[in-house]
């Protein structure tokens, strides 16, 4: 009986020994895994990149606004009258009328020719003096008009191309920003996904390491156990 128990213990040691072998092992392999995992690790989270403002190049605009008011102006306030066509006008009949009255005086005609000859030129005087001064009053108002015109003209239009400017510029600065930040979230979701990958296969290996090690430590006391047992039955 002794035999066959010594047998078994034989059996039991050997088995235990190659069992605690195989953990051994096993553990010293998942453990060199961990280390290396653990060695990766490190080195992908210390080498990430810097975190990064995407507006940081982002730049005053307000320069392109000016101010415009200075291109501005009164177009009537020069606005004058001209009278020196009345005045030539005026002094070309005063001639003439002091010419028809020596005439008629010298013809010996009648006071009251020269009276209505007289009236006749003053009215004719003031005719013209009125059409004249009506006619450049016209061309002055209209030149004014059409010089306010052309001002508010030329104004709307460098709005419009100082809109477009600040338009321009807001894109580009945005669509910079835009590109930035992109660029970064993707590198950082890369990044993230590498981290967590070897964080996922480095808790594996300690996983298995412990595992192995469970393994050796049941395999050894089954072996003592053995041994008890072995002891028990040759008493």
């Amino acid at each position: 009986m002794s035999g066959a128990i010594v047998a078994g213990v034989g059996l039991s040691l050997v088995g235990g020994l190659f069992k605690s072998g195989a953990a051994r092992r096993a553990k010293r392999k998942a453990a060199a895994q961990k280390r290396e995992l653990t060695g990766k690790l490190q080195h992908a989270e210390k080498n990430r990149q810097t975190i990064i403002n995407p507006y940081e190049g982002t730049t005053n605009l307000s320069a392109l606004a000016k101010d415009l008011s200075g291109k501005l102006s009164n177009p009537f306030a020069s606005l004058g009258v001209s009278t020196a066509a009345a005045e030539i006008q005026i002094e070309e009949a005063d001639i003439a009328l002091a010419n028809t009255l020596d005439t008629l005086r010298a013809t010996g005609a009648g006071a009251g020719g020269a009276t209505a000859l007289a009236q006749a030129a003053l009215q004719s005087k003031k005719g013209v003096a009125a059409s004249i001064e009506q006619q450049e009053a016209q061309n002055e108002k209209l030149k004014a008009q059409g010089k306010q015109q052309l001002e508010q003209l030329q104004l709307q239009e460098g709005q419009r191309v100082q809109g477009v400017q600040l338009a321009e510029g807001r894109r580009v600065q945005t669509a910079d920003a835009a590109g930035k930040a992109f660029k970064f979230n993707a590198q950082e979701r890369r990044e993230g996904d590498k981290i967590n990958y070897l964080r996922g296969k480095r808790d594996a290996a300690e996983y298995r390491e412990y595992g192995a090690a469970q393994r050796q430590s049941s395999a050894i006391g089954d072996m003592f156990g053995s041994l008890g047992s072995a002891v028990i039955g040759l008493n």
